[in-house]
């Protein structure tokens, strides 16, 4: 108790707990992308609660692995060298989870576009419960771990990133449906956060392969992606208006 009253007076610790708050929250929209984009797809009385399983799994994971931050450090040492890259379990983890996204979000862009009636019909159908669990629980563990790795370069305090991963997670969770909503009335917007997805991934593999990427940078073109597509979002609702008007006045003469 006396450790983390000390800890409560430390006014450097409060900066490195809002700066973790706010990265823990940066780093959670990729996750909730995913999760809004695949949870969609199921039947509507089932959305609301994989969401909340899935982010829940999110919180579970990051606490355990809080748990463990010794084990997760060493995860950063090379265990293999690959072109005289040495290569680490972290790195063999980002490389798999940037993969998988890759696949998945390639996949689910071919489902959108591919209108062919028997092909479409096929791809479109919802998968099933279980099965998208896993596949949140899967991008859970590769985004967790490199949070906290991330987390452990800022912070040496444990319960700073107790209280970051909660904070996070709460905000990620009340965030949840707003998106998946937002996402599901807006069909161009699915194509923007498959697009982000596909990013996020080769993001992934670069860093597995020790080529850094600047998350700003990425950040920074998602925001301005996201500007740009909600312009046009301003200026179809304009033009649908205005053809609305021009219809009623039509019929009203």
């Amino acid at each position: 108790m006396d450790a983390l009253l000390t800890l409560a007076l430390d006014p450097l610790v409060w900066v490195a707990l809002a700066t973790l708050i706010v990265m823990e929250i940066v780093l959670g929209i990729d996750n909730l992308i995913f999760i809004s984009i695949l949870t969609n797809k199921l039947p509507a009385e089932q959305r609301e609660k994989a969401r909340r399983i899935g982010i829940g799994l999110a919180l579970v994971l990051r606490l355990g692995l809080l748990s463990m931050v010794a084990w997760i450090v060493q995860l950063t040492d090379p265990v293999s060298t690959v072109f005289d890259h040495g290569v680490s379990w972290r790195d063999i983890i980002l490389i798999s989870g940037g993969l998988f996204l890759v696949w998945k979000a390639t996949k689910e862009i071919h489902e959108h576009v591919d209108t062919t009636s028997d092909t479409h019909t096929a791809a479109i159908a919802a998968p099933a419960f279980g099965a998208a669990i896993v596949q949140i629980l899967v991008l859970d563990m590769v985004f967790s771990i490199d949070s906290i790795i991330t987390a452990v370069g800022m912070t040496e305090h444990v319960p700073v990133m107790v209280i970051a991963v909660i904070v996070a997670v709460s905000v990620m969770l009340l965030a949840a449906a707003p998106l998946a909503n937002f996402i599901s009335r807006n069909p161009t917007v699915v194509m923007l956060a498959l697009g982000f997805l596909l990013m996020i991934g080769m993001m992934l593999i670069a860093e597995g392969f020790g080529a850094h990427v600047p998350k700003g940078y990425m950040y920074a073109a998602m925001a301005f992606s996201a500007l740009v597509e909600g312009l046009n979002m301003m200026t179809r609702r304009a033009r649908e208006k205005r053809q609305a008007e021009a219809a009623k006045e039509g019929a009203s003469q």
